[in-house]
């Protein structure tokens, strides 16, 4: 049997799969919304992340199917929360991919037509008007199910918010570096202008104070109520054996790219966008490890077994093919 802390990857992997896919329509929706002007030299490269949701769904299957390794408390024997319940859980997680799913291709086909006729532009109009609503509650869903109740009886009325802020300022950080990449080797079939990475260096500066303001808020009103069945898990985390894990996340999300981008000059240059685009990124993934496997902690470390290494190889492997055929497809890159 796999243990938890390496099992603890697959559903780390899953969850960064299906917010990329889940952001990239996000994002296009709320640059529409705000009529940004730059939106149309980003928007089909966005939604080209969508590709990734079935892949997600396959990875939401495989954690179902073994179930019993993906949530820890379904081995307690004791009265939980009505919401820990693995039938209940599958249900509304299925349900919710199947109605996001068409939700979202709704709006990836109205966008392709949208400047067909005005009654186009209407329905797209309307749909965008949709997504940050489903989004919200989509993913509030997922942070609870997948990492705030996997230690029953534990709650926090602002994780849903801290979980989707951090997961969507990541999907920025991807597209950056994917943008970059994609400039630097004149793969993308219709130029980009200059100024694209420094809006979404803008945009990176925002999301990571928005995130650090969401992390301290929870942080604080649980120390200082200091009730044990809430501070438990902070501490469990951060004075445990992933107390390493716990503060390198805290340093690559924040430390680090906070003082960097915070500089006008370093929001203009690409590689200086672009290693903090790699921090963050990579303390996202951290991020996400340790709020799961750390809620029952072990001193297994990520990436130190076959397992782990095999899996996110696989999967994100996997998401780098259907994401870039994707693109190959709608013919914005050649």
């Amino acid at each position: 049997m796999i243990p938890f802390a390496s099992w603890s990857v697959l559903t780390v992997d899953f969850l960064i799969v299906l917010h990329l896919a889940l952001a990239g329509v996000s994002l296009a929706a709320l640059l529409h919304l705000v009529s940004a002007k730059w939106r149309f030299e980003v928007r089909f490269l966005s939604v080209s992340f969508f590709s990734l949701y079935p892949l997600a769904f396959v990875l939401l299957l495989v954690l179902l199917f073994g179930g019993h390794m993906t949530f820890p408390w379904t081995n307690i024997h004791e009265d939980l929360p009505r919401w820990n319940n693995l039938g209940f859980l599958a249900a509304r997680e299925i349900l919710g991919f199947l109605l996001v799913g068409v939700v979202y291709g709704l709006f990836i086909k109205l966008q392709a037509r949208s400047a067909r006729s005005p009654d186009d532009m209407v329905n797209f109009r309307n749909i965008a008007i949709c997504i940050p609503f489903v989004h919200v509650l989509f993913c509030t869903m997922v942070a609870w199910d997948f990492e705030m109740t996997l230690k029953p009886f534990w709650e926090s009325p602002i994780y849903a918010l801290y979980h989707f802020v951090s997961m969507f300022g990541m999907f920025l950080a991807v597209f950056v570096v994917v943008v970059a990449a994609l400039r630097r080797s004149h793969k993308l079939a219709k130029p980009m202008g200059d100024h694209i990475p420094n809006y979404f260096a803008q945009m990176l500066l925002a999301f990571t104070i928005l995130w650090v303001y969401f992390f301290f808020s929870q942080y604080l009103v649980l120390w200082y109520g200091n009730l044990a069945e809430e501070t438990d898990r902070f501490f469990q985390m951060q004075d445990g054996p992933y107390s390493v894990l716990f503060w390198s996340f805290f340093v690559l999300k924040f430390v680090i790219p906070f003082p960097v981008l915070v500089f006008p000059s370093c929001r203009h240059n690409v590689k200086v966008i672009v290693a903090m685009a790699a921090s963050i990124i990579l303390g996202t993934w951290i991020e996400r490890y340790t709020w799961i496997s750390g809620t029952y902690p072990s001193e297994h470390m990520p990436m130190t077994s076959l397992f782990d290494v095999v899996v996110t190889a696989i999967v994100f492997g996997v998401g780098f093919v259907i994401v870039r055929s994707a693109m190959r497809r709608c013919n914005l890159i050649t």
